[in-house]
């Protein structure tokens, strides 16, 4: 009646269903622990920029610096980069007005606004579909062993407890393993995600100020 013993004793479905859980817990624990390590780099990089930004620097010196380096460490600074770029590229040209260049300027930031959220969201939805269907998975090795174990009575004079707990034993461990690939996937997806939102907004809101800045850069 040991684990190992049920786990290799269970019926091909249950060790194929078995199997696929194992998978998607390995899978989900790898993405997990990447996120982890991509959101608290991002999380970072947005306060060592926030800090440089509002030091007092110059915007172009600034925008130097941040263009010259050789490990772009996304987020914030990327959004000022291409904003200020386009910036200084739309007030270069004659005959366009402050607004038009703000606007334009507004609109480069979005498009690279849009990049650091996929960027954020990547593989965030592999958590919530192996949250969602790693029970129903176990679920349905759980049914089939048990309907398994239901047949096999059919074929034996009495029926006793040592003949049917094996294969109900087997088939429960496939509801464990779904619960287990699935429980940890729930919990990062929904961290996760409240995490990349507050990014998110932190993002849009430097957005906002920034462009506030440079329209009045524009009309100075």
């Amino acid at each position: 009646m040991s684990i190992a013993h049920l786990v290799l004793g269970a019926s091909p479905v249950v060790q194929l269903v078995m199997l696929m859980l194992l998978l998607a817990s390995l899978l989900s624990w790898t993405v997990i622990f990447q996120k982890w390590s991509v959101i608290k780099r991002a999380r970072s990089a947005a306060d060592q920029f926030e800090r440089r930004f509002w030091s007092g620097t110059d915007l172009t010196e600034l925008y130097k610096r941040v263009s010259a380096e050789r490990d772009k460490s996304g987020g914030m600074a990327v959004i000022f980069e291409a904003g200020f770029k386009e910036f200084a590229r739309a007030r270069a040209k004659a005959g366009i007005e402050p607004r038009a260049i703000v606007e334009s300027a507004q609109r480069t930031m979005r498009v690279a606004l849009s990049r650091e959220i996929d960027a954020l969201e990547l593989h965030l939805s592999f958590l919530a579909t192996v949250g969602s269907t790693s029970p129903y998975i176990g679920l349905f090795g759980t049914v089939w062993g048990i309907m398994n174990s239901f047949i096999a009575l059919g074929n034996v004079q009495q029926a006793t407890i040592a003949s049917v707990a094996p294969g109900i034993a087997e088939a429960l461990i496939a509801t464990a393993m779904g619960l287990f690939a699935a429980i940890p996937a729930v919990i990062a997806y929904n961290r996760y995600s409240n995490n990349v939102e507050r990014l998110v907004n932190h993002y849009d809101a430097f957005l906002e100020e920034f462009s506030s800045l440079l329209q009045r850069q524009v009309h100075a």
